[in-house]
């Protein structure tokens, strides 16, 4: 493994080198004098909830300003996941970086493997990964985590997943209850399935509105913990964890 991770930090040393050092197309950089426009604006207002050092250069695709999760509730699910034996784990859909970045920035977190299919995602998590002084600890792949889970890619090895899927965008807020059956491109429960060909340590972070009851069927085993983390005394998400993540 000392091998391995030092073949990782060698080639995160030249993806560093190769990082682009503007912003790639589709990420914009907006200012109080040229704010985003309408769909975009509450998110950037609340932009200091995102990325606390949002001024340092921080960049957001179009879809990251909606699916990136706050940085508040990001540390305490590091918090919580490495509240134990967890030392390196494999964030499937690390987007812009959020929650890679609060994994890494653990003293117990040894190593994070952040995988999306969008190169221009891992592009800002890169360079965000870097405005936050924990790119050294992270391995950013490009590509679908569960083509290369089917492939048994040998770079997905770790000790426990985090899953944060795409919800549709905002719309899931139009449902009293949210049925993950209808998760696109990727249902709960295949999710669920997914995650334990890894690990069966994981976490799913879920819309706030999801059903308790049919997350409690797809859950393997009898450990099962769910945790609404608010933000301004609001529930934001349900994050779920299984194995050993689930403290009950």
């Amino acid at each position: 493994m000392a091998r391995a991770w030092t073949r990782d930090k060698e080639q995160a040393s030249s993806a560093e080198e190769q990082a682009p050092e503007t912003p790639p197309d589709g990420v914009e950089i907006y200012t109080d004098d040229s704010p985003p426009p309408r769909p975009l604006f509450n998110y950037w207002c609340q932009r200091y909830s995102l990325f606390t050092r949002y001024d340092e250069g921080v960049w957001i695709t179009r879809s990251g300003w909606f699916e990136v999760t706050p940085e508040k509730v990001a540390r305490r699910i590091a918090d919580h996941v490495l509240d134990g034996p967890v030392k390196t784990i494999l964030d499937v859909f690390c987007g812009i970086g959020g929650n890679a970045i609060q994994f890494a920035l653990s003293a117990s977190c040894e190593r994070v493997i952040a995988v999306d299919k969008d190169q221009t995602a891992i592009d800002c998590a890169r360079h965000n990964a870097r405005i936050y002084g924990v790119l050294d600890k992270i391995e950013f792949i490009v590509g679908d985590a569960f083509q290369l889970i089917e492939e048994r890619d040998p770079r997905l090895v770790a000790d426990a997943v985090f899953m944060s899927p795409p919800w549709g965008g905002p719309s899931y807020r139009d449902f009293g209850v949210f049925d993950l059956d209808a998760l696109e491109p990727y249902s709960g429960a295949y999710l669920v399935e997914q995650a334990q060909n890894i690990s069966p340590n994981f976490a799913l972070y879920f819309p706030r509105t999801s059903d308790l009851n049919q997350i409690a069927k797809m859950m393997p085993g009898p450990r099962v913990q769910a945790i609404h983390y608010c933000v301004r005394q609001r529930s934001k998400a349900l994050t779920v964890y299984a194995g050993c993540l689930s403290k009950v």
